[in-house]
């Protein structure tokens, strides 16, 4: 479940949040933290082969199934951003 927040290059779920690290011609990368620890578990990134954003795991983590959807729904939200900035 995403939790509003002020700051436009953050989002915040309920088990992760990520915080905007670069921004690239058309698209941006993104750290993907836990809220807890705060450590970065990975990056969320344009993967050119698959035109589309992915999750590129930093560590070896496990992820509960709502730590999935909050990723999944992440990844969501900035391909329909980029849909709408072409």
């Amino acid at each position: 479940m995403k939790t509003d927040i002020t700051d436009n290059d953050a989002r915040a779920y309920e088990y992760v949040h990520f915080e905007k690290v670069e921004d690239k011609p058309k698209t941006s990368v993104w750290s993907c933290r836990n809220n807890r620890s705060k450590d970065e578990l990975g990056l969320v990134k344009w993967y050119s082969p698959w035109r589309c954003y992915c999750y590129f795991p930093a560590v070896q983590a496990v992820y509960s199934p709502g730590c999935l959807v909050d990723i999944n729904d992440f990844i969501a939200s900035q391909m329909k951003a980029r849909v709408t900035h072409d």
